[in-house]
């Protein structure tokens, strides 16, 4: 199979990203999924949470922080999923944001994308703020408390599925384990892209040979 040249691939990655195109090729493919689910096109509940990346050498330091409590310098990305998985709104901030920070901006993102999201999970991370944020936009948040008996890791129910949307973002696609994008909107898209080829495959039934493997 021929590649077309790096150039091409290059400025249709940055065009398709800044005119929007990359989020409406990711919305085709979610609706119709969400169907195959037997669910209405466009949620009802969401999950939020954050997630601390390293970045790679070159990124500007003027997009990127310090996450104080899981002791990681990079980027914080930020995703808003439904309940089987897949990506409602994405965002990207400096690693030092704040978790209410990264909450007002995926419940803003999210009215945005779609006006039948009522509901969203959070986990303790999430505060006040983020709850009177959603009461304003006309979302209840409910944040999610951890049993205080659990040690180490523990799915939370309902909560659980936005780690797995985590775990195949960093795990089968090698760009995402590490933000090596200058601009945090490239950062954001490559998140579409990587959903888009998930959900080609589902809708599709195809497989891919993990990279481990290859």
């Amino acid at each position: 199979m021929t590649c077309p040249p790096p150039g091409a691939v290059k400025y249709y990655f940055y065009l398709w990203r800044d005119e929007g195109t990359d989020q409406d090729v990711h919305d085709l493919l979610r609706w119709p999924l969400r169907e195959k689910r037997k669910r209405l096109a466009d949620p009802s509940p969401v999950v939020l949470d954050t997630q601390s990346i390293h970045v790679a050498v070159g990124v500007p330091a003027t997009t990127t922080g310090r996450d104080a409590a899981k002791k990681v310098p990079g980027r914080k990305r930020c995703l808003a999923v439904d309940v089987v998985g897949l990506v409602i709104d994405c965002i990207v901030l400096p690693a030092s944001a704040h978790e209410n920070t990264a909450g007002i901006a995926l419940l803003d993102g999210v009215t945005e994308q779609c006006d039948t999201v009522k509901k969203a999970l959070v986990d303790q991370g999430f505060k006040k703020k983020v709850v009177d944020h959603g009461r304003h936009v006309g979302i209840d948040v409910e944040i999610v408390e951890r049993n205080p008996d659990d040690k180490g890791f523990v799915p939370q129910a309902k909560r659980w599925i936005v780690e797995q949307t985590n775990g195949i973002g960093s795990m089968f696609y090698r760009r995402l384990v590490r933000d090596y994008e200058h601009r945090p909107a490239s950062s954001r898209s490559r998140v579409l892209w990587a959903m888009t080829s998930v959900m080609s495959r589902r809708l599709t039934g195809a497989t891919i040979a993990s990279w481990r493997t290859t």
